[in-house]
């Protein structure tokens, strides 16, 4: 399996995956155990001690003896007892303070970290709020496993060692019967409830499923409120609403069924435990105080042992989630770098197309033995219909897909020989639609260059036009501006990107139809900014508005994955070719989608 080199190596079986986590919290998790043990002991010790006070108080009673005297060291051991359990359960409870925030941090820091060098393929065909809730999800899993094993599994153990060697002391017969019990009852317990973990994993997704399209119409909800679509939304929730129930049936009715034979099967064995035990006692063979200590420990173990039915299904459910998020998140890294791959250098900025054959995974071929050259410092415009190739022409340069044959050179560097983050720290990119994050103004801006001082970020919001509306907010550049950038409109988001690019002064300049969403008056003042950030650099601008790259040095004409032409909007216009043919065509100063017979 491919891994991106400085990815963090996580097995891809739930049980492994959660072991990885707990060992980095070892010594604690050590401390837990022994605790846990001391105070199960302890806990089902007190049968005992109640037996040898019973017993004090019979012999008392027969020989004429002091009762606080005769009673004294049951007393005591009771005493120290109790005193135990709340020593040990409370030296248990502070470690788990210190382990469990931070094991829940570890493993949604290192599940984010995998994620981020999955391919841009990967995040566009799968939702965004799914991911998160399985992030989620995993993390709180792994966390309640762990505890279910060391708080009710761990323990179970521990009180059924000591209960039966306090069992033989008192009656073998019983000790073996409770013994068998105990070892058929916990494997058909296990048996069964492991076939539970195909439920809770199918529902752990129906579950995410289900967050992803609620986050989804969340985001969408001006489509709704635009297209009057609320009750459509509704119902379309509550198809993937119903498909989460009837996975949720299904698990809890087999939850239940499980449940009717750990409680039937406890109950005849309780019963039979303290009917036997009596029978003992009344033919003089047992104490009375052992026979409280039979009856105690029997009722403390069955009682314990019928939690399993809950903990055993609760513990595979928690790692079908777990399944789940593992199966979703550790796959292979489909774009990884070389090892020990070096940093991009870029003097010139030439970018270079050599033989490149690219083909989509669905079959779609976009490029076959395509070879272009873009010139240092040239500003060359792409142009095309819809499906042309313009795109993926630009997602290439970006790395954002790899090429299947030939190469892709920048200042002569095969960009699959370099690092990634090296490749993108030398390109800005702004986008038709540019996405922010619910953070400030100047958060948002200062994403360009981390480094850059609010001076900076200042000087660059003037340059892209953006200083004087963000001086209008309530908060200024504090002002917060929404999920994925709600809160400004279209222009306004634009001319943060523009900010942004230009605070981060790379020498490739990637435009894709950057000005499109402003009006005639803002675009032409950003114009004026652009052609400032365009001076000495490499661009590649994607034209929708065949009027915004006339002036460019050299126009690329796509179709079909071909370059058809190439050269000035001059030369294009003269040669009367496919270019003309689109610059007659545009309406309203726009290209049209496809050919228009």
């Amino acid at each position: 399996m491919v891994i991106a080199e400085n990815a963090p190596r996580l097995p891809h079986s739930p049980w492994r995956f959660a072991l990885y986590f707990y060992l980095k919290s070892r010594l604690t998790l050590a401390a837990i155990f022994v605790f846990e043990a001391a105070q199960a002991a302890c806990t089902i010790l007190l049968p005992y001690a109640i037996k040898e006070i019973i017993d004090a108080v019979t012999l008392a009673n027969e020989n004429g003896m002091d009762i606080y005297d005769a009673t004294k060291d049951g007393l005591i051991l009771f005493g120290l007892l109790n005193l135990g359990i709340l020593f040990f359960s409370r030296g248990s409870g502070a470690m788990i303070v210190l382990t469990g925030p931070y094991l829940r941090r570890e493993i949604r820091k290192t599940l984010f970290s995998y994620l981020q060098y999955h391919s841009h393929r990967y995040f566009i065909t799968h939702f965004a709020g799914s991911l998160a809730n399985r992030i989620a999800e995993v993390s709180m899993s792994s966390m309640h496993a762990l505890w279910t094993v060391t708080f009710d599994f761990y323990p179970l153990i521990i009180k059924s060692v000591v209960a039966l060697f306090l069992l033989f002391n008192a009656s073998g017969e019983l000790a073996l019967v409770l013994t068998l019990w105990l070892v058929i009852y916990v494997y058909v317990s296990f048996i069964l409830a492991q076939k539970c973990r195909v439920y809770s994993q199918d529902f752990a997704r129906a579950r995410s499923l289900v967050t992803g399209k609620v986050v989804d119409s969340v985001t969408n909800v001006m489509n709704a409120k635009m297209f009057a679509r609320r009750q459509h939304e509704e119902e379309y929730l509550t198809d993937y609403l119903n498909h989460e129930v009837d996975h949720a049936m299904r698990t809890y009715w087999y939850m239940e069924k499980l449940r009717w034979f750990q409680y039937s099967a406890a109950m005849v064995l309780m019963i039979a435990m303290v009917g036997y035990a009596l029978k003992i006692w009344s033919q003089g063979d047992m104490t009375v105080g052992e026979f409280s200590m039979v009856a105690g420990l029997a009722i403390m173990l069955i009682e314990a042992a019928r939690g399993l039915s809950r903990s055993f299904l609760e513990f595979f459910e928690y790692i079908g989630n777990i399944n789940d998020g593992v199966t979703t998140f550790v796959q292979p890294h489909e774009i990884v770098d070389k090892p020990d791959a070096p940093a991009l250098q870029v003097s010139r900025g030439e970018i270079a197309f050599d033989d490149v054959s690219f083909t989509y995974q669905e079959g779609l071929q976009v490029f076959d033995h395509l070879s272009v050259t873009i010139e240092p410092k040239q500003q060359v415009g792409l142009v095309g219909f819809s499906g042309s190739g313009k795109s993926t022409f630009v997602n290439l340069i970006l790395r954002l897909f790899e090429v299947q044959g030939g190469a892709i050179r920048i200042d002569e560097q095969n960009i699959l020989d370099v690092t990634q983050d090296s490749l993108r720290e030398h390109i800005s990119m702004i986008p038709q639609d540019p996405q922010l994050f619910h953070r400030s103004l100047m958060e948002n801006i200062r994403y360009g260059r981390l480094d850059a001082t609010d001076e900076e970020v200042i000087e660059a919001a003037k340059k892209a036009h953006a200083h004087e509306f963000i001086m209008q907010t309530e908060q200024q550049y504090d002002s917060l501006v929404g999920e994925r950038g709600v809160k400004l409109s279209g222009g306004q988001r634009q001319r943060i990107a523009i900010a942004r690019a230009i605070l981060k002064d790379a020498p490739i300049l990637i435009l894709d139809e950057a000005t499109s969403s402003l009006d005639s008056h803002t675009e032409k003042q950003i114009q004026m900014g652009l052609e400032t950030l365009m001076q000495g650099r490499t661009v590649v601008i994607i034209a929708h508005r065949l009027s915004t790259i006339s002036h460019m040095d050299r126009i690329l004409v796509f179709d079909n994955g071909s370059i058809v032409e190439d050269g000035s909007h001059q030369e294009l216009l003269a040669s009367d070719g496919h270019y003309a043919h689109l610059w007659n065509m545009q309406a309203g100063g726009f290209l049209p989608e496809k050919e228009e017979s």
